[in-house]
Order: structure tokens, then sequence, then C-alpha cells
């Protein structure tokens, strides 16, 4: 029997390409080189699987009337640049990898928190520049962290790691949105307060983390009105998707001292990010570290092999978004 044909967008970690190699047709992409649309396209016309990345963008007009692909495998756990919907018109099956990044990407999180509170990358900047005179009472003054209040916007996996990270760990009070009701033992446990709304959760925190999904729906929530309704001395900090926040408006308030600063690791256009937020010293950036772990890596990748070898198989997928 002949194995299923499989390409893989981009470099994985060796120890997940080798499994993928054994057990199918595997073409690989040794060269680590961003497919085109072009290339996407084709690929869903001439292998059984695709498996992307959140890097790779698989719109509605990139999908073929008669694709050979029958699964797409994502590399990570959203899936905003999957058009799900033309997917499941072509029969094609979407599967994600919840989970094993949780931990890793509330650690990063935390990171940009801490980072941008006690102006870490400026300090650091400063000293490898030659810049630094010494210490002063009031040289690079930051913000206290410990017992301050964290607002969390999106209540899943990742928004109760960071909230535990927050309270447990630095005794922050907990105050939350999301759009489902979250009663738990875990929320209870850190006397964590949902609110009605995201405003509210902008008006009382003195640290914003967005732990959201991306796409249409949550396109630009963080925008001009929503950051205004921040505490001038409140900080934004993003590992969701780029698109959550309306960076230009998020520029506009950083220059004007609407919120006290940001620490990102998603950008709306990657690899592109904006010069405003390049020049300003009161943001903190990261190029999308989030799961960044060799453990964090490897498991996201066997989550795929996990689903696709389920679904050849014949057998449930643990993981299927479509």
């Amino acid at each position: 029997m002949m194995k299923p044909r499989v390409i893989v967008t981009r470099k994985w970690p060796a120890a997940v390409e080798q499994v993928l190699a054994e057990r199918f047709d595997t073409t690989l992409n040794a060269g680590d080189i961003p497919f085109t649309a072009t290339q996407i396209k084709a690929a869903l016309l001439n292998f059984d699987a695709v498996l992307p990345t959140v890097s790779d963008k698989l719109p509605a007009e990139i999908f073929p009337e008669q694709p050979q692909a029958r699964i797409i495998g994502n590399f990570g756990v959203g899936f905003s640049h999957i058009d799900t919907e033309a997917a499941k018109q072509r029969g094609i099956a979407v599967t994600n990898t919840p989970g094993v990044l949780t931990d890793c990407t509330a650690d990063i999180a935390m990171s940009l928190l801490l980072a941008v509170a006690r102006r870490t990358g400026e300090g650091e900047r400063q000293l490898r520049g030659g810049e630094w005179k010494g210490w002063c009472p009031t040289h690079m003054i930051g913000a206290k962290v410990t017992g301050k209040t964290i607002g969390i916007i999106g209540m899943g996996r990742i928004g109760k790691a960071m909230a535990r990270r927050a309270h447990f760990g630095f005794g922050m009070k907990v105050v939350f949105f999301n759009r489902s009701r979250v009663d738990d033992e875990e929320t209870r446990a850190m006397e964590a307060a949902q609110l009605p709304s995201i405003e509210a959760v902008l008006e009382q925190a003195d640290f914003v983390s967005l732990h959201c999904p991306g796409g249409a729906e949550n396109r630009n929530l963080i925008n001009a009105e929503r950051l205004g309704r921040m505490k001038n001395s409140a900080f934004l900090i993003n590992t969701a998707r780029g698109d959550v926040v309306d960076e230009g408006a998020l520029a506009d308030a950083l220059e004007n001292g609407v919120i006290a600063g940001a620490g990102l690791d998603v950008f709306a256009q990657e690899p592109h990010v904006p010069e405003r937020l390049i020049r300003l010293e009161n943001t903190v950036l990261l190029p999308h570290l989030g799961s960044a772990t060799e453990e964090t890596r490897v498991a996201m990748g066997m989550k795929v092999v996990d689903n696709i070898t389920a679904f050849f198989a014949g057998e449930p997928i643990p993981d299927r978004v479509v």
C-alpha cells in the first residue's frame, strides 16, 4: 500500500521530521523558505496532506476546486490564517495543536509584562551601548508589578496559565473578560473576577494581557477607543494574535502617553513590524517566541503527526477543527 503524500511548508524540529519521513511519503522544506501562495495551492493540488504553520496564509482563493489534499495539519493552536469554511466545502479536514504550548506562551507573556514594566529592554540597550553612567536614585524608574491588577482578555488555557503566574507568583489581583461564563475551581482559587465587558477590565487593570483568538471577529479588538479606556499608567501585553490590536492606534497611544507601554510577541503582518513601534522605548518587541522551546515545538509537531496518522488510519482525529 502506498504511503500518503505529505508536504511540510517550513523546517520543523528534526525529531518530528524523522517520524514524518518514516510514516509517510514526506516532502520537507530543508531550506526553510516560506511558501508562496502559488506553492501552497500546488501543495493542495498534489499532496494528500499539507502541514502549514501560523505564518502561512490559506485564504479561500488559494483552495483549488478539486484538491488532492484531504487534511491540513496545522502546526500551531491558532488557525485564523486558514479559511476553514473553504476547507470544509472541499471536504478537507483541519487540525491544530492545542494544550502543548500553554505554559511556554504564558511564560513569554509574563516575561513581556516584567520586561516592559521594569524597563529591562531599555536597560540592556543602555548598558550594551556603553551609555550607563552608574547607579543613581532616579535612574530608569519603572512600575512595580507585585500586588497590581492584571486584566485577562480570553480566559482559556493560556489566559488561565497567565493568571496563575500573576496571582500566585506576584500576588496580583485577577480580573478578566470571557465571552462565556467561566466559573471553575481554578478561577475560584485565584479569586479571579469575571467582569461583564472588555471595557470594565481595561478600566480596572494595571496590566492587560490578551489571550483571545485572532481572525475576523476579533480584528482590531483593541482599538483607539478601548486603549483610551486603559489607565495612563497601564501596560498592554499581546501574545495572542497580531490582528487583535490596531497597531496604528497602539502607536498613537504609546506616543501620546495614553498608556505607559506595551509588550508584543505577535504582529498583524509578520514578519513586518511597524517602524513606529520599533522606534519607541516603551515597547518590548519579540519575534513570535511564544512556543519557542525545544520541548514545546517537538510536542506541537508530534500533535500534527498524531492527527494525520489518525486521519489516514480512519480513526477519530484528536484535534480536529473542521
